[in-house]
């Protein structure tokens, strides 16, 4: 809405009185402690969304011996349109975004290598020390408690899921080779229309370092589409309370108590506990050292995007939510408009970790004991196949038998243990992925200095306001 004006008064500023602003105030300020709760969108709706899905569906997952297999279907319908509502977001919100974030860092070309270089760096020390976290943790505390399975159930079933994803899995060479193609598309068009997110990526970047010009047409439709997907993303927001509680409930009525035996008990222990070393010990010492900022308060301010990620198991449809919840803590668009997106494609600590977990579980079942050099592999090839991971729920099965594979640890029944319940592994890693694109904005927001002159946030009516060149503030470097 815009301001009034002396005209708007006839030429008379009105008076008013500070008892009437200070009782104003109060007005507007003080609300009962449940309002949150209804607001749409909000942190504490979405949390009693999943608070409520849980509540739900684990007790009736455990008492009741059988399941309609039509309900977990019925209840999944609305989730999965939320879920494919941010989906089909993510290709014109990554295109724009980077597009104006690349645009405006070459007005400050040695803040933008600062950008990079914070970004890149952030995410790949991060990785790594996910996975030293996670091989530490397996080696010293969790392998000796694996017991080793009884023969019948390591049977290698060909017809099985695990045993068509093997004869797919490419190897390490291959999936080096990959990795480095898909930051190169040979099919722009083919790219987009698969999903190709990396590729995507990188030809925007191109694109927004290419622009000359605030005349540009495409500098112009980029802010258009940004404009258009800020508002679908506002209304997907505030739908997100529905979304979270659909996909839990569906998902938690899968889970099967029957098969939860001692290894499947310790490779669930084992992942959650290191995730929550890292998530909440090594990236929290990290993220104060480089910000001097509380780390787990600013964690729950943004729980709006780790409750999703963990109801959708997909941080590419988490990104829109990640990019408002950086804003709302007032990192700049030039940053987060790079690393959050960026952070959604490279850092994935949470797979990082799960890597060893897999191939060490994979292992001890059978009766085989991995060494100090297996260990050094799996490190290597995990860092290396989390970059590679597509943002998508449970891509990474695949690249674990590659990485089993790689230290002799042959594939057998077990896998099958690991596929029946990596859906809600899964969800655990997305979170901790989302979790640390956030906190990685938020250093590389610190420690570069770069801010909007004017923020050019949506303005919900009329034109969008014109983008100011970023400033980059030498003294924070």
């Amino acid at each position: 809405m815009a301001e009034k004006t002396a005209a708007d008064f006839n030429g008379v500023e009105p008076v008013v009185s500070s008892e009437t602003q200070n009782a104003t105030s109060v007005e507007e300020t003080k609300k009962p402690w449940w309002h949150t709760f209804l607001v749409w969108g909000s942190a504490p709706q979405i949390i009693l969304a999943a608070l409520l899905a849980l509540a739900i569906g684990l007790p009736v997952s455990m008492l009741v011996d059988e399941i309609p297999k039509e309900a977990p279907v019925y209840l999944n319908i609305p989730g999965d349109l939320w879920l494919r509502s941010l989906k089909a977001i993510v290709i014109p919100l990554i295109v724009s975004a980077m597009i104006l974030a690349v645009y405006k860092l070459r007005v400050i070309s040695r803040g933008g290598r600062a950008l990079a270089s914070w970004t890149i760096g952030y995410y790949l020390a991060t990785t790594l020390l996910a996975i030293a976290v996670s091989c530490l943790m397996t080696a010293l505390v969790w392998s000796p408690m694996f017991t080793e399975a009884p023969a019948d159930a390591r049977v290698y079933d060909p017809d099985s899921t695990y045993a068509a994803s093997q004869e797919t899995t490419p190897p390490l060479e291959g999936v080096v080779q990959q990795m480095f193609q898909s930051f190169i598309p040979d099919n722009i068009a083919y790219a987009v229309a698969n999903n190709q997110l990396l590729s995507v990526l990188v030809v925007s970047i191109v694109v927004g370092y290419l622009i000359e010009d605030e005349s540009s047409s495409i500098l112009r439709a980029a802010r258009e589409v940004e404009r258009m997907v800020t508002i679908v993303v506002t209304f997907i927001i505030q739908c997100s309370a529905f979304g979270v509680f659909s996909l839990i409930l569906s998902n938690i009525l899968k889970l099967d108590p029957a098969t939860m035996g001692r290894n499947l008990g310790v490779l669930i222990a084992s992942t959650l506990s290191s995730m929550a070393i890292h998530l909440f010990v090594a990236v929290p010492l990290i993220f104060f050292a480089l910000t001097r900022m509380n780390p787990y308060v600013y964690w729950l301010k943004n729980s709006r995007a780790w409750i999703t990620a963990w109801g959708s198991a997909s941080s590419a449809a988490t990104l829109s939510i990640s990019l408002d919840c950086a804003r709302d803590r007032g990192i700049s668009k030039t940053v987060r408009s790079f690393s959050v997106p960026l952070g959604c494609l490279i850092n994935m600590d949470g797979t990082a970790i799960y890597f060893p977990i897999v191939v060490v579980f994979l292992a001890r079942t059978q009766g085989m004991t991995l060494s100090a050099i297996d260990y050094v592999i799996i490190t290597a090839a995990a860092t290396l196949s989390s970059i590679g991971t597509t943002p998508i729920p449970s891509s990474s099965l695949a690249l674990s038998i590659m990485i089993a594979g790689l230290v002799g640890v042959p594939v057998t029944g077990m896998m099958g243990v690991v596929f029946a319940i990596d859906w809600l592994l899964d969800r655990f890693r997305t979170a901790l992925n989302v979790s640390g694109d956030l906190f990685g904005a938020m250093v590389v927001y610190k420690k570069t200095g770069i801010e909007d002159e004017a923020e050019d946030d949506l303005v919900m009516e009329g034109e969008p306001m014109q983008e100011e060149a970023p400033r980059y503030n030498q003294s924070m470097a």
